[in-house]
């Protein structure tokens, strides 16, 4: 590649040479290095091309790398990160994911021991530099925008979601310590989270508390010194406790004696796993402890933990921001998680289509019904498989399309010099964090879930591992939120708040997107535009439902919550993919990579002739069916 990655400017090993030759060396030599490597592992293959194609030509990174402190961060940038970091996930990361399933983490003695390979494999990602892509180069990060980040975000949650969590987890505090901190926690602890040295959590439930943060019963008490001493129970703590970094950084939700009443009497707390002496050297164990891990569904390699804080003196802690703001500034580790729990909605989708081509190219079972073969063959030659096929894919680049868009709305609400283009561009993208979230890991259970099907009997085996991919995806819909949470805020906030203004400007660049698809004049873009515009119009129904029944009818309005995210994430990522359209026709008019373009168009054109058309319905439920939500009496459940 023309850049060097890591950069030079990275302060979290001494060569960039060194971790690239390391990288690159451990990909053919993995199953040495990793006892549980599993050759049938190394299939996958980071979707680098479809990612680019989107970085470069919707998300327009030539305009991100027009915002200043991204000027390095052109398409050339992101074309060599994304292909090392392929290289690393392919070859490191991936190799595991079956072994994070079948020797899930244990828990013996208070101790957290990960799936045999994790801990080395996490070391090689530390010093690769990956926790930093994103974050500021004054902490030993890289820098670069989120369109990139995000991108080999997709590809390690893709590659391991089980081992990607914990990164992400750290992500999420390292962007709360950037907002809300105070310089000397950013000083004691950013730079050795961005390095991944030491890794982050987020401490919100308890037993009795799920949402409902108003129910936290944690409680802090002010110490003569500064600190404060923490006290309670914390459960589902991703990687809460683990063997794979030397300290845990704990932001934990606690009430202190004289906070009022609810949610607006909630503080932030840091609590380490070991206390930080003055010159950043690990002191004495703090008083917090893991008491057991859950067994769940899928995501075995990942350790969700339950912690008990206090039980021998007390957690020193130390306060993040103002007393009685906590939840606020948890908003922000809890805003990023959200967004990259819709990656991880788009990744294991990915992961799932991937499986179930190679399966049908290879499986061979009955004859093709058009006789265009004079046997059995492959079952990639059937219609419905087909159809299946299709369908995984074109949910998958619709959600990886909106993700793209997304981030780059992010980077542009960050760092654009323009007050109007941050606002305008903020505003855009918290509309489409619910979708990224809600949409993308709703249709992942669908996606799995054809992985399956496509695979028949053999995917309800185990050993084929398709079945891993549909119980890891389950998580998704309630992570971080679940999808009626999502939705309720973009009922309430995003939609009703402004009598449904800013959707209402949305439809209107899908509109234009639709005049530019009928001047195109192919049969492709033609149709597109026609079920575009119906799914528009549709949308514009559910706006007109929800604002207006929002105050007077809440309970109408927030029974239509889901199936009006449902809408509005079909449309959105139906909307990116006919302006993938239009691009790959002008592409492949170019004579550019007409296979792929190829590709690009039949799947834009599959979306919006079978998936878009699922917006009608949607319409119908949300605006004529609220009363038969509430109708049935309780003691009739």
């Amino acid at each position: 590649s023309s850049r060097e990655w890591p950069p030079k400017r990275s302060q979290i090993v001494e060569t960039p040479s060194a971790r690239l030759t390391l990288v690159m060396s451990l990909a053919p030599g993995a199953k040495a290095f990793f006892p549980n490597f599993q050759e049938t592992t190394m299939s996958f293959q980071a979707p680098v091309k479809d990612l680019l194609f989107n970085i470069e030509h919707l998300a327009r990174i030539d305009q991100v790398a027009k915002l200043p402190g991204f000027e390095e961060a052109g398409l050339e940038t992101a074309q060599a990160v994304l292909e090392e970091c392929a290289k690393f996930n392919e070859g490191v990361v991936a190799p595991l994911n079956v072994a994070g399933d079948k020797q899930p983490a244990t828990f013996a003695d208070g101790k957290v021991t990960t799936t045999p390979g994790f801990k080395e494999a996490y070391r090689q990602f530390t010093e690769g530099g990956w926790q930093g892509v994103q974050h500021p180069e004054a902490y030993g990060g890289q820098g670069l925008p989120k369109t990139i980040a995000a991108a080999c975000a997709e590809i390690l949650h893709s590659a391991n979601m089980s081992f990607a969590l914990c990164p992400m987890l750290t992500d999420g505090a390292i962007e709360a310590l950037l907002i809300a901190g105070c310089e000397k926690l950013k000083s004691t602890y950013l730079e050795k989270l961005v390095s991944g040295q030491w890794t982050g959590t987020m401490n919100l439930t308890e037993p009795q508390a799920g949402s409902d943060l108003a129910l936290i019963r944690s409680r802090a008490e002010r110490q003569a010194d500064g600190t404060y001493k923490v006290f309670g129970t914390k459960i589902f703590i991703t990687y809460g406790e683990h063997d794979m970094a030397e300290n845990l950084v704990h932001l934990v939700l606690a009430r202190l004696p004289d906070a009022p009443e609810g949610v607006k009497g909630i503080s932030l707390f840091i609590v380490p796993k070991f206390l930080v002496n003055a010159d950043g050297s690990l002191g004495q164990r703090n008083d917090v402890h893991c008491v057991s891990i859950e067994h769940k569904l899928g995501i075995k390699g990942s350790p969700t933990a339950v912690l008990q804080f206090g039980d021998h003196g007390g957690a020193v802690g130390y306060l993040v921001g103002e007393e009685n703001r906590g939840l606020e500034y948890m908003f922000i580790m809890m805003n990023a998680a959200r967004y990259a729990v819709g990656l991880e909605g788009v990744a294991i989708s990915g992961r799932a289509y991937q499986k179930a081509v190679a399966y049908a190219r290879e499986r061979v079972q009955s004859r093709p019904v058009d006789g265009s073969l004079p046997g059995s063959a492959p079952i990639i030659h059937h219609p419905d498989i087909r159809r299946m096929l299709m369908t995984m894919r074109a949910l998958t680049e619709g959600t990886r399309a909106t993700a793209s868009v997304a981030a780059a709305a992010y980077d542009t609400a960050h760092h654009s010099p323009d007050e109007a283009t941050r606002k305008q561009s903020q505003a855009f993208y918290e509309f489409l964090v619910p979708l990224v979230k809600g949409y993308s890991t709703e249709i992942s259970l669908e996606v799995t879930s054809l992985g399956v099907q496509v695979h028949g009997g053999m995917g309800f085996i185990e050993e084929t591992g398709a079945a891993q991919y549909y119980r890891d995806a389950r998580i998704l819909p309630i992570y971080e939120g679940t999808t009626a949470i999502q939705a309720n805020d973009l009922v309430g906030r995003k939609t009703a708040r402004d009598g449904g203004q800013f959707a209402k400007g949305v439809a209107a660049q899908i509109e234009a997107t639709e005049k530019e698809l009928l001047a195109s004049g192919s049969e492709a873009a033609k149709s597109t535009a026609k079920n575009l515009a119906a799914a528009r119009k549709a949308f514009l129904d559910a706006v007109e439902y929800v604002a207006a029944n929002a105050k007077p009818n809440p309970n109408g309005a927030y029974a239509a919550s889901v199936p009006y995210l449902m809408l509005t994430g079909n449309l959105v990522a139906g909307w990116q993919l006919a302006r993938a359209l239009l691009v790959a026709e002008k592409q492949l008019a170019a004579g550019q990579d007409a296979e792929f373009m190829k590709a690009k168009i039949a799947t834009a054109r599959f979306y919006a002739e079978h998936i878009l058309p699922r917006t009608s319905s949607l319409r119908d439920a949300i605006t004529g069916g609220a009363a038969s939500v509430m109708e049935m009496a309780l003691d009739s459940f």
